[in-house]
């Protein structure tokens, strides 16, 4: 199935359910109910393209901290395969900033990937930095193949542009919290996607 194109809306409101939100969240953007289909979704797509890695194939996935902790939970939950879990913890978005101010690499990189094939799973896609840099530090170390899924992926140029191999969600150009992605450090805990209020920012 065709990953989701996202349209701002209220469509949890649609099914007759009000949505469990802060007060300080404009709308809902992407409810828990389409999350939670479109990671079985892509937990079946990624599943099907690691079985044919081939037998004993060594897979190690590279969450992307700390948005996409909530992400990789439940995505790894849908992949029957063995594989080995080396977070990275990366900072884009520092404060209170509502856009990329660059990339800044916290720790290390995965050392022992020589060999093996990775997945790398972060939370939006947007100006793409991260993404590119993760993939090219990771390429230096001799794995056999380097993948990337992450769970939004913002309709602009540098994004799009940007190669990632698993797509859960393109969404339009908006500052978006909720299902591990904050705002100043809060609402990674609300269950679904939504746009704060300007009030808000």
């Amino acid at each position: 199935m065709s990953r989701g194109n996202v349209k701002s809306s209220d469509s949890p409101e649609s099914r007759g359910r009000a949505p469990r939100v802060s007060v300080d969240v404009d709308r809902v953007l992407i409810s828990r109910e389409q999350i939670a289909e479109r990671i079985r979704e892509l937990g079946a797509e990624i599943a099907r393209d690691l079985d044919q890695l081939g037998p004993g194939a060594e897979i190690v996935l590279v969450p992307i901290l700390t948005g996409s902790i909530i992400f990789v939970a439940d995505l790894i939950r849908e992949l029957p395969q063995k594989m080995r879990l080396d977070v990275v913890t990366v900072s884009s978005y520092p404060g209170k900033a509502t856009s990329s101010q660059g990339v800044t690499l916290s720790g290390m990189l995965p050392e022992h990937v020589a060999g093996k094939h990775v997945l790398i799973v972060d939370d939006i896609l947007d100006s793409g930095k991260t993404i590119r840099m993760i993939r090219e530090e990771l390429m230096k170390r001799k794995p056999l193949s380097v993948r990337a899924c992450v769970l939004l992926r913002k309709q602009i140029d540098s994004a799009m542009q940007t190669s990632c191999e698993y797509v859960g969600f393109d969404i339009p150009d908006e500052f978006v919290v909720g299902y591990g992605l904050d705002y100043d450090h809060y609402y990674r805990n609300l269950p679904e996607v939504g746009c704060l209020r300007r009030e808000a920012l």
